[in-house]
């Protein structure tokens, strides 16, 4: 299996393979580049060049950024004000942060399509797996298609986790999330119980991002902190 860098972290994907990971095509990822939307790739021997993790991420999050409606122009600016070099794991989190604004896009896809949409080859392994994330779902000859969570339920195929700790994982998250939003909402009925449906809703779509990146950065933390522990024992 091909993968996007070498040990040292060297960018190893040809523009093909990247195209294929991200779901566009060799056309697309040309464009992005003409257009400065995706930094150049590493040219390496006999002149070919090599991509890697974040030229993928930063494809995941143009993607994003179109689905939003955003247009080139605008996504050009938006990307012109993140810092620059920044990693795969940072433009990630900025990709599920704009997520988060939208609405569940959840879509009926053929397994085919499903492939497609992916980027890869899925064996049935692979798809009880997506199934165990609670990315897919089986709907007669059909898959139904949580958009939102297929690229990162496709990352963490190449993890090596037993299916049941996959689940038990989500259950963790599930649980733990749902309890999290609960308290959260009920510190925000009372700051918004005395005024008016609009501002109610102006509240919501600007605290939405907000919490979201919030709750990572925490989880993010918190999870390197045990991780360090658990290491030192």
């Amino acid at each position: 299996m091909t993968t996007d860098t070498t040990a040292a972290g060297e960018p190893t994907l040809t523009i093909d393979e990247l195209a294929a990971r991200a779901g566009v095509t060799v056309r697309t990822v040309r464009f992005y580049g003409t257009k400065g939307l995706l930094p150049p790739p590493v040219i390496g021997a006999r002149r070919v060049g090599h991509y890697g993790r974040e030229h993928l991420a930063r494809l995941a999050l143009i993607e994003e950024l179109q689905q939003q409606g955003m247009t080139l122009a605008a996504i050009e600016r938006y990307l012109q004000q993140l810092p620059p070099n920044l990693s795969a794991h940072d433009l990630a989190i900025h990709r599920a942060v704009v997520t988060s604004w939208a609405p569940d896009t959840v879509e009926k896809l053929s397994r085919e399509e499903l492939r497609r949409r992916a980027g890869r080859e899925l064996d049935d392994g692979d798809v009880a797996r997506l199934a165990a994330m609670g990315v897919v779902r089986a709907d007669g000859g059909s898959y139904r298609v949580d958009l939102g969570l297929l690229r990162l339920g496709v990352q963490l195929l190449d993890v090596p986790l037993s299916q049941e700790a996959i689940l038990a994982s989500r259950n963790v998250l599930v649980e733990h999330s749902r309890a999290a939003a609960r308290e959260l909402a009920e510190l925000f009925r009372g700051e918004v119980s005395e005024r008016d449906a609009q501002d109610v809703r102006s509240l919501s779509a600007h605290m939405h991002p907000l919490v979201v990146q919030a709750l990572l950065t925490t989880f993010q933390r918190s999870l390197r902190e045990e991780l360090r522990e658990s290491l030192t024992q």
